[in-house]
């Protein structure tokens, strides 16, 4: 057996057969990892880098460089080498500590972290799901800022992905509206070695790809030896050659491809080769097995052979951008603002001016007049729902659709939960865009994963989230969300904001589009609310703060409160009509909207303890979902108020009635735990009972 490259030089086949050492070596000092798909890809690796992929290793965020995208991410170790060899700030040190404490070659490839990772992936099909989404910005920022005389963004969208991302739900959602959409910048190349972890893919996986990607509206192809150099270059080139549809390439290639008894085989998917058949695969290479981590004299001239071209293209950029300000100064500065994640001065202005009239609001509705007013001011917000657009109230008035010919601000996801997900994410990381997406909260179920991933990157993607609790009614428990809050808040790096009223929901809004580091839930009502009196109470920019006291006992500040009434959301009136019902029997009662616990958090001490002094024993939180997590807020004697079982199908007002939501079921609830702990209820919270 001899590894040989279809149609390649010995220049070739060394620097493809350097990936492959580099990559058993670095997973064999690992002791773990996955180094056949790495070998496995290497030639396509080597084609894409050389002839086609525009990067500049030394300006790695250079906003119209092509974005690449490793789906399988579990072959991180092959976009590490290939880093390394064309010349990123990734040193042959870096490659002999992959998966080790503090190094920049984690198992999976995570962005911020290593120089020229766009996305952080490894969960399979979310890459697919991302890279739609930078071809979906791609094509927006184009169309609203490129003239005949001025092209300047243009790029396309590279993918590698695996059998396990053609498995995965995600990548079939997000393939699909890709498909539809007609993004002729995107090119996927789908790694057919036949292989899983639990074997042959023949058990779990027999149709015929290549067809289905067809029925989605991509142009696809198939080279059928993954080490024909040249038929993957003509692949390559036909993708760029159809303007029209997305493409998808069908490679072929054998996993481990080499390896005396390990090709083909599941072992080497997801551990290392060991020793043995290292050297012994190095040996079919004609290699030296007893030298580890060697790249031969000329590779590195062999893999960087684009980047002197690639850098003159990118000075070429600068240039032209620099004539795009002369000509179109005020289109110039709006893309190169969109491109630094800047939001116009005085983008939110107008914000502070909406809800001035008393009456019941919804807060999705008030939501969307706050989105209506972002749009007319930044550009480069967009987004859509899934299929809910109506209900979640995020269609942007007068901003167009984004459809297979036209690039409007509002994209329609269809029923495509975890696709709309992945391609948010993949739109923000891309650059450029304020990305949204929404759906009814009990199904970010379905979008957990590329929320997750949207966390972990710190994207800043917001999702609205309507139809908050067993408050919307006649729908039933399979739409009433209870755990889902508490199980969002567990999640480290997302901010959960529950606003009660328009003027918190604007706020919301407001924190959502000036933090960019991760992403914003806005969890919304899809019932009315009665309005806050907010002449009489405080103002909503405490939501800022994460919690706030709305309402001081006795109405008066300094008053020493007996009982503090915590809720957020839908609930935050009820404690208002509670607390008047409190006070009228002399129960100096204080009410505390809490609708972000993760900027609360985040408070200094003294700022929580004045909201939520610490010798206060006597708290009730009040929220229609899981009382899971509120402990933290109400100290072991405090109680909850809160939904620990399904919702039910009703009008919703008589729902949230049966489950205890009323001013006097929480007025109720707060005399029993005065009596429980005595008036005044001051004492450490360390030191109460159970």
């Amino acid at each position: 057996m001899t590894a040989t490259i279809a149609q390649g030089s010995q220049r070739d086949l060394l620097a493809v057969n350097t990936v492959r050492t580099l990559a058993m070596d670095g997973v064999q000092r690992a002791g773990d990892g996955h180094p056949g798909t790495a070998m496995a890809l290497a030639p396509a690796a080597y084609v894409l880098w050389t002839r086609f992929l525009r990067f500049d290793p030394q300006a790695p965020g250079w906003p119209n460089r092509d974005r690449f995208v490793l789906s399988n991410g579990h072959a991180s170790i092959l976009q590490y080498d290939v880093l390394h060899l064309t010349g990123y700030d990734l040193g042959m040190d870096q490659l002999q500590r992959q998966r080790q404490w503090g190094s920049l070659t984690p198992g999976h490839p995570e962005r911020g972290l290593t120089s020229g990772i766009e996305v952080t992936t490894g969960p399979l099909g979310q890459g697919v799901g991302n890279a739609v989404g930078m071809a979906i910005a791609e094509r927006f920022l184009a169309a609203r800022y490129n003239t005949p005389e001025h092209q300047v963004i243009d790029h396309r969208t590279w993918a590698f992905c695996s059998d396990g991302d053609m498995m995965e739900g995600v990548a079939a959602e997000a393939s699909s509206i890709a498909g539809f959409l007609g993004l002729g910048k995107l090119t996927l190349l789908y790694d057919d070695n036949h292989i899983t972890i639990d074997g042959p893919t023949s058990i779990t996986f027999s149709e015929d790809v290549e067809a289905r990607y067809r029925a989605y509206g991509w142009h696809t192809q198939a080279v059928e030896d993954a080490t024909d150099l040249e038929a993957i270059a003509a692949a390559f080139q036909a993708a760029i050659d159809e303007p029209d549809r997305p493409s998808f390439i069908r490679l072929r290639s054998h996993i481990a491809y080499g390896a005396p008894h390990a090709q083909d085989t599941p072992k080497a998917h997801g551990s290392a080769l060991g020793e043995d058949e290292v050297r012994a695969t190095k040996q079919v290479y004609g290699w030296d097995p007893d030298e580890h981590f060697v790249v031969p004299d000329g590779v590195y001239d062999t893999w960087r052979v684009r980047v002197p071209d690639n850098q003159r293209a990118r000075r070429d950029w600068e240039r032209a951008m620099a004539d795009y300000q002369a000509a179109e100064p005020e289109r110039a500065a709006e893309l190169r603002a969109c491109l630094a994640g800047e939001l116009p001065a005085g983008w939110d202005e107008r914000l502070g001016k909406l809800f001035a009239e008393p009456g019941k609001l919804a807060t999705r509705s008030a939501s969307e007049q706050v989105m209506q007013v972002i749009a007319e001011s930044v550009p480069n917000f967009l987004g859509g729902s899934a299929d809910l657009a109506e209900s979640n109230k995020t269609d942007l008035e007068g901003q167009g659709d984004y459809g297979p010919g036209s690039t409007g601000r509002n994209l329609h996801y269809g029923i495509r939960e975890h696709g709309m997900g992945a391609i948010s994410n993949g739109m923000a990381a891309h650059g450029g865009l304020r990305p949204f997406a929404a759906t009814f909260l009990i199904f970010s179920d379905y979008m957990r994963a590329s929320v997750r991933l949207a966390a972990l990157m710190e994207l800043p993607v917001v999702y609205v989230w309507t139809h908050d609790s067993i408050g919307l009614g006649g729908d039933g428990p399979t739409h009433q969300p209870v755990e889902h809050l508490a199980s969002l808040r567990a999640m480290p790096g997302l901010r959960v904001i529950r606003p009660a009223d328009g003027p918190e929901t604007a706020e919301a809004w407001r924190v959502a589009m000036t933090h960019r580091d991760g992403p914003t839930a806005l969890v919304l009502t899809r019932q009315n609310l009665p309005p806050i009196d907010r002449d009489r109470f405080a103002p909503a920019d405490g939501l800022h703060r994460g919690a706030y006291v709305l309402a001081e006992a006795g109405g008066e500040a300094g008053t020493r409160a007996e009982l503090i009434l915590i809720a957020s959301g839908s609930e935050v009136w009820l404690a208002l009509a509670a607390r008047d019902l409190l006070e009228a029997e002399g129960v100096a009662t204080r009410v505390v909207s809490m609708p972000c616990w993760e900027l609360f958090s985040q408070q200094e001490q003294a700022y929580r303890d004045e909201v939520l002094p610490p010798d206060s024993r006597t708290r009730l939180a009040i929220e229609a979902a899981s009382p899971f997590g509120w402990r933290e807020w109400v100290g072991d004697a405090g109680e909850v108020i809160g939904v620990e079982r399904f919702g039910a199908s009703a009008p919703g007002e008589e729902v949230l009635e049966h489950y205890g939501f009323t001013a006097d079921n929480v007025a109720k609830r707060a005399r029993a735990l005065l009596d429980r702990l005595g008036r005044g209820g001051q004492g450490p919270l360390a030191d109460l009972p159970a």
